[in-house]
Order: C-alpha cells, then structure tokens, then sequence
C-alpha cells in the first residue's frame, strides 16, 4: 500500500490493511470510522495525527522506517503506544494462540503428532514475552517517564547513542516456531485450527517486528540519553 497521509480516509486504510485495526484501537479508535479523513479522526479523537499517521505507515509498510521523525516525537508518547501493544499481546494476541493451539491439540490425534512439543516451545516463548512485560511495566517505563518530568521534555534523541540494542530471541524463537508447523509438523490433524494457529502467530511476529523497530532504534536511544542526562543533573 502507498504511504498514507492525513488526508487520507481512515477506512480505505483499513479496507486494505485489515491487520491494522488492532493497532488503531490502540489510540482508542473502534470500527465505525465511516468515511472520515484521518486528520478528522485525530482531531475528534485528541490525538497527534503526524504520530498516527507515522505508526500506521511504520506498521503497514516494513520497509518504511522514518528514524528521524519518529525521534522527534516525545519518549512518553512512544512509551504511551509501546504500552498499549504490550497489553495487546498480554491480553488478546497471547490468549487467542493459546486459545487455538489448545483446541488444535485437543481435535488431533495426539498419538501420532507432535503438537505438545511445538506447545512447549510456544510455552517458553510466552514466558520470555510477558517478562519482558513485566519488566517494561514496573521497571524500564516507568523510569522513562520520571526522566522526562525530571528534563521537562528536553529531547536527548540524538544527544545519546546506546551501545548496544536490547537483545532477545522473540523474533527469532517465533521464526522457529513457524518452521516447526511449516517443515517438521506431522501425524493427523485439524486443518482448520492448525491454520488458526499459524495465521495468529504471523500476526504476532509482524507486530512485534514492528514494536521491536520502534523500542530498539527509537525509544532506547531516547531514554538512554535522558537517564545519562539525569544522571549528570545528580552531580551538579
């Protein structure tokens, strides 16, 4: 799809890319747009359109990537949207391969299959998710937010550079998780529900490609910058 703009109508957006619609409820937007423009919908809906407009494009075109612009915009905002897809994945994406995955093993012939061991696998990769949640919600945002009441919203985005990237293996182990069902899957089963079962887990590797782009090359130098800065306030 072409790179959207303000003036684009909200619902042809989401007519072509129906995968973003839980992104959009994300900043509180519901379907039943009709045939508004997105600047319309943001300005009914107090929302920063250019931070809108510059999600969807980042979500719905992978090799779309505007840095810079997204450095502009303030940490709490992107903490605020990070959030929100945190509790995304904890409270609907999770529990729907969950919800799959247990009906996709309890329809299958379980003597001739190897499903339990893919649920293992799904298993410890929910775990290393929501404590990365966990740690997000009670450690690193909170911190980000306190750094910039402490700032009053100075920008630090290219005053600090980390030097390294937060290194997990979620994009890796859900690459994995597919190449089991698509090259080591085998016995009898549910066609349909294994279907279920791949098509929830491709959604959650794109969004949290996506979400990773944004906390890895974004959030991270930002906040980087702006704890160092605290920290040299401390010393003065």
């Amino acid at each position: 799809m072409a790179l959207i703009n303000a003036e684009t109508k909200l619902c042809d957006v989401i007519l072509h890319e129906p995968s973003v619609i839980p992104v959009i409820n994300r900043f509180g937007i519901i379907l039943g747009v009709g045939d508004k423009s997105i600047r319309t919908v943001c300005e009914e809906k107090n929302l920063d359109c250019e931070f809108f407009v510059t999600i969807l494009n980042t979500f719905i075109n992978e090799d779309y990537f505007p840095e810079n612009r997204l450095k502009s915009f303030c940490a709490t905002q992107i903490v605020d949207y990070l959030t929100q897809t945190n509790a995304y994945y904890e409270q609907f994406q999770i529990p729907n391969i969950e919800r799959h995955f247990n009906f996709l093993i309890n329809q299958s012939d379980s003597e001739n299959n190897n499903l339990e061991l893919m649920k293992q696998f799904f298993d410890e990769l929910k775990k290393e998710l929501l404590s990365r949640i966990e740690n997000d919600k009670n450690c690193w945002f909170p911190s980000i937010k306190v750094a910039a009441e402490t700032l009053h919203g100075e920008y630090y985005g290219e005053k600090f550079q980390p030097d390294t990237e937060e290194n997990d293996s979620l994009e890796e182990k859900l690459d994995d998780l597919k190449s089991l069902f698509v090259i080591h899957l085998k016995g009898e089963y549910d066609l349909n529900l294994c279907h279920g079962v791949i098509f929830a887990i491709y959604s959650l590797e794109k969004d949290i490609k996506q979400h990773n782009r944004i906390r890895n090359r974004i959030l991270r130098p930002i906040a980087d910058g702006m704890l160092e800065a605290c920290r040299n306030q401390s010393f003065k």
